[in-house]
């Protein structure tokens, strides 16, 4: 089981560039990275992958959501049973490394963890970004997985995930990037990624499932999510999970104290979804590899176009 580390522990060499493929996910909270193309990342390592996870916050904010582990022992000891929750999530979804990068859960927007110095979204934006980037040098991924801009759901952290992982892509590959007190030494060696996408819920993917609840005569949480989003077609990715349903769904299920077994996310069978929707989606927005994804004609495999070395 990958144990979360700081983002200066170095990985042995040798076990990174041997593997042929690199995929590193960039996420804002423990529980992201379960929430948001495990079923891809688990179909990956599967195939010999090697993923690294970057965890931008310890979720020190996050409610807990299931009744069952509502207890004065579990909240007083939150960030550590989260941080034993993202070493087993990550653990499912074949990950190598977890990488922490160090700063603090900045709740939702106006509220008082918001305005802490060691929230994320209060971060020096140059000090985040040269973390990041040296986390990128040394994995060395080809692709990496982050998030769009977050309008439909204005977080800061998420909203902060992306604005690093955007600027990352040229500044892990500028050999003059640098901030002041991390030298070149730190930082390590330039490495261009080939791909960057976004994790991407689909417009259809929502329908299909808001349908399929309103047909079982439950309340359908994806109303909302529907009244937020206009009809697209941005899709460029299309990955088939449908053998990794399950394990996308021990992923969600490790993070007991943020996801009710209960709740909307495990509701439906899996065979249903397998049947309705086996697929997560995504955008490719960089791109330096000789794919020709696009919304008209997506790929199936994010390294597509990307020839190994």
């Amino acid at each position: 089981m990958p144990v979360p580390v700081d983002w200066t522990w170095t990985p042995d060499r040798d076990e990174v560039e041997s593997a042929e493929r690199r995929l590193m996910a960039v996420h804002a909270h423990p529980d992201d990275e379960a929430s948001k193309g495990a079923g891809t990342v688990a179909k990956l390592t599967d195939d010999g992958v090697r993923a690294s996870l970057v965890t931008c916050t310890g979720g020190e904010e996050g409610d807990i959501l299931n009744p069952a582990m509502e207890s004065h022992e579990i909240r007083t000891r939150l960030p550590e049973v989260r941080m034993n929750e993202l070493a087993e999530a990550a653990d499912v979804c074949g990950y190598s490394t977890v990488y922490l990068l160090g700063f603090r859960d900045s709740g939702m927007p106006d509220s008082d963890s918001n305005k802490r110095p060691d929230a994320f979204v209060n971060a020096d934006f140059d000090l985040a970004l040269a973390r990041l980037v040296r986390l990128v040098r040394i994995e060395r991924p080809h692709v990496v997985l982050g998030y769009d801009e977050h309008e439909a759901y204005p977080h800061p952290d998420h909203i902060m995930a992306h604005r690093l992982t955007m600027a990352a892509w040229d500044a892990a590959a500028d050999p003059d990037f640098a901030v002041p007190g991390l030298g070149s030494e730190v930082l390590g060696p330039p490495w261009e990624v080939r791909k960057l996408y976004w994790f991407h819920w689909s417009y259809r993917r929502m329908v299909l499932l808001h349908e399929e609840f309103l047909a079982r005569g439950w309340e359908s949480p994806f109303e909302n999510w529907l009244k937020r989003r206009d009809n697209d077609d941005a899709v460029t990715t299309s990955v088939d999970v449908s053998e990794h349903i399950g394990r996308a769904r021990k992923a969600l299920t490790a993070h007991r104290t943020q996801v009710d077994p209960e709740g909307f996310w495990l509701k439906l069978p899996e065979e249903v979804i397998a049947d309705l929707h086996p697929y997560e989606e995504f955008v490719l927005v960089r791109d330096r590899s000789s794919a020709t994804a696009s919304p008209g004609h997506p790929e199936t495999d994010l390294f597509a176009g990307i020839t190994p070395p």
